[in-house]
């Protein structure tokens, strides 16, 4: 590949290709088979990213007996589960307020108890089953590195205490922020211990793995053109089963009927070549922390196993009637933009170079709120989206499907993500102009902050039009 003068610079090269960092090692590796034609199956789960294999997971281990069918376009984790920034956290994309306000403060704060035990409910599956997908549970700092963030930092902890999530966030002081991340300008932040590291793509194949190996069958370059009640409709074949389980994420709006279901965001990500082992002390970067600071337009990062820094954010424009294409997932601009961040971050990384550059699409329904459902009639279950929380949050929903299939009783069933039902985004254009507006007032509130040193007014009136925080 040809680099330029200035992006030889800034320290940019290696694969700009759009392959993530996780797939590196796999890039030749055979692709399974298709659907060989019509055949009949128990469960026919639609998408093998985490949601269909975590359901997939937990149903064949709570029945050996069941015979379980993954339809997959592409491959085993080619969505946004092998595409992601490798966190598996307790984050939920809506805030517990407004979980409150559309539940109960009883289901807010049982949702956030099953969020932190999901991160340790997949560290003790990958245990239990040998996957080494490098997990690491170090916890997750968010740092505050302006006067508007730490005062937000203090807020989010007064404000967790107050409801009840005791202990969920540890207020931290410069001195103790640093320690954990010695980025630049840090003033403080906030720290919890409910956040796991991990190779998403290594996850994607042990469990695939696992699911093959107890019977589980998983059909690649398989098209699905149509789901219907208890039958999959595909160029090679039709798939009748008992249920039929959508875990479609960002590609939902593919199928007409769900159009207006998702909106998919792109969420972009570059990785750096492994820092040397000196640098990675000065830095903090030498444990497995993640971290972010407290800005509006999310980023996140952290130090993968083998010494490199991924730095992954938001901020990729909403593309016209949800299309979704791999020609987005590197977008030159966009990707400048996250590089510099990370310099800014970490000025003395600006001559370390950058070797992947990657992006995805994640989605999003109209009231941000994750689901995950069971319509017993129509022989249809789902679950998701989960706007850019799905590492963790995708094993819940795994659990969950199998309890109500299986009618099977836990208090996860009981969970406000239990059939919500979010309502469905507006049409074109206004769902473009929208979604975008939304994007460009989260940018605009970051810089109303750098300007006047106090929370931004403009953050305040987005969280309460739309409940994430």
């Amino acid at each position: 590949m040809v680099v330029s003068n200035a992006r030889a610079e800034r320290g940019v090269s290696g694969a700009a290709d759009g392959t993530p960092l996780w797939r590196e090692d796999r890039e030749h590796t055979s692709r399974r088979p298709t659907l060989p034609g019509n055949i009949t199956a128990d469960v026919a789960i639609v998408g093998a990213g985490f949601t269909g294999l975590w359901a997939a997971y937990y149903l064949l281990q709570a029945d050996p007996t069941l015979k379980v069918v993954l339809l997959e376009r592409e491959y085993a984790g080619f969505g946004a589960s092998g595409r992601n920034g490798g966190w598996a956290s307790s984050i939920f994309p809506v805030s517990l307020g407004r979980v409150e306000q559309l539940y109960s403060h009883r289901a807010a704060l049982d949702l956030q108890a099953a969020m932190n035990e999901t991160v340790s409910e997949i560290g003790d599956v990958v245990a239990a089953e040998k996957i080494d997908c490098e997990y690491s549970r170090d916890g997750f700092v968010s740092l505050a590195r302006s006067q508007a963030q730490w005062a937000r930092a203090k807020a989010t902890v007064d404000g967790a205490e107050r409801f009840g999530t005791h202990g969920q966030w540890q207020l931290l002081d410069a001195a103790v922020a640093r320690e954990k991340v010695n980025a630049a300008g840090v003033l403080g932040g906030i720290y919890t211990e409910h956040c796991a590291l991990l190779h998403p793509d290594k996850l994607v194949r042990g469990l695939a793995g696992w699911v093959e190996e107890r019977g589980g069958v998983i059909y690649e370059d398989t098209a699905v053109d149509e789901i219907g009640k208890g039958i999959v409709w595909t160029q090679h074949g039709s798939v009748t089963a008992s249920v039929v389980i959508r875990a479609t994420e960002a590609f939902t709006p593919e199928f007409p009927e769900y159009r207006r279901n998702v909106a998919p965001l792109y969420s972009l990500v570059v990785a750096t070549a492994p820092l040397p082992d000196e640098v990675r002390l000065e830095l903090g970067l030498d444990g497995r922390t993640a971290f972010n600071d407290m800005r509006n337009l999310r980023i996140y990062a952290h130090p993968t196993n083998d010494g490199r820094l991924v730095f992954g954010g938001r901020g990729a424009p909403y593309h016209f009637r949800s299309k979704v294409h791999p020609s987005f997932d590197v977008d030159e601009k966009i990707h400048e933009k996250i590089i510099d961040t990370m310099h800014e971050f970490f000025p003395t990384l600006k001559d370390v170079p950058i070797t992947h550059r990657w992006g995805g699409p994640l989605g999003v329904p109209r009231d941000w709120f994750p689901s995950v459902g069971y319509d017993q009639n129509n022989k249809m279950a789902w679950a998701g989206p989960y706007v850019g929380d799905g590492v963790a949050t995708s094993n819940l929903a795994g659990r969950i499907l199998r309890n109500l299939i299986l009618d099977k009783r836990d208090d996860l069933n009981s969970l406000p993500v239990v059939n919500h039902h979010s309502p469905k985004w507006e049409v074109e254009p206004f769902r473009w102009f929208g979604v975008n507006a939304g994007l460009r007032a989260a940018a605009t509130a970051d810089l109303e902050e750098r300007v006047t040193n106090k929370p931004s007014k403009v953050s305040a009136l987005l969280e309460k039009l739309t409940g994430a925080h």
